[in-house]
């Protein structure tokens, strides 16, 4: 073969993957910042849409977790009202992750972000199942043992507690493993899969959370109560001053707790 056809061939060739190349290259979808905007898009798609399911069948929602319905009911509504409540509030996190996997594993990082974002999850739903654990004991309780007046100060005695827990250290420790930056998190390590990650994320989050949730019951389950909680746990993560907000809730709920058992004795009478 000439040498000059194959320089031919060998300039084609050449033109063809560089062509190819760019092409690739200059694709929306595997642009980081598309896929961090779409990342952050289907986030809050997800949660709008878990919070019309919550506003249009509110009643149904209090009733699946307030009463004793079947334990596959109860895990729906909880893994929604997740959805609704920690998917806006831990958005930032995810797209920090989702930054650091474009640096390390750029192929990869739209997937790994969203194994990260359904580990969070499957967290939030294991607890869900500790939740339903925790509403069958104490409706059996309140059946058959405790009064409605000793019921309505056990409700104020949850909400007292969740309040205190706010001060706790161990609040603060949680807290800070659900703040970026993301470096400065412990469960955060190049060796470290996606899933695991996530999982670690999502317990830290129960560890900072799980009582603002607990405290939803003696609320009564209202999607009013569900957003005050968001804004709380959404402030403690996004403020500047994470402590001030945390310790402001936790003067809320106990002055609350505080008044929900002393109006409860109130009614005894002499």
């Amino acid at each position: 073969m000439p040498l000059s056809e194959k320089w031919k061939r060998g300039f084609i060739a050449f033109r063809s993957r560089a062509t190819q190349g760019t092409a690739k290259s200059t694709s929306p979808l595997d642009h980081p910042s598309f896929q961090r905007v779409l990342t952050l898009i289907l986030l809050m798609e997800f949660a709008f849409a878990a919070w019309t399911f919550l506003v249009s069948h509110n009643h149904a929602t209090e009733m699946a977790m307030v009463t004793g319905l079947r334990a596959m009911h109860f895990l729906m509504d909880w893994v929604v009202m997740t959805v609704a409540m920690m998917l806006p509030t831990a958005a930032v996190m995810f797209l920090a992750f989702n930054k650091v996997q474009v640096v390390r594993h750029p192929d990869e990082a739209f997937g790994s972000t969203w194994v990260f974002v359904t580990a969070y999850l499957l967290m939030w739903a294991v607890a869900g199942i500790a939740a339903y654990a925790g509403v069958r004991v104490a409706e059996t309780a309140v059946s058959n043992a405790l009064s409605p007046v000793t019921a309505v100060q056990l409700g104020g005695a949850v909400l007292l507690v969740a309040g205190l827990y706010q001060f706790s250290p161990v609040k603060e420790i949680c807290l800070s493993e659900c703040r970026t930056p993301i470096d400065k998190t412990t469960w955060h390590r190049d060796t470290a899969s996606s899933l695991r990650m996530g999982l670690l994320h999502g317990v830290y989050c129960i560890g900072c959370n799980w009582l603002l949730f607990a405290a939803l019951f003696p609320l009564g389950m209202s999607i009013e109560a569900m957003a005050i909680i968001s804004l709380i746990i959404l402030a403690e993560k996004m403020a500047p001053w994470p402590r001030a907000a945390s310790y402001t809730a936790g003067v809320g709920l106990v002055l609350c707790g505080v008044l929900l058992i002393v109006s409860a004795i109130s009614t005894i009478g002499p």
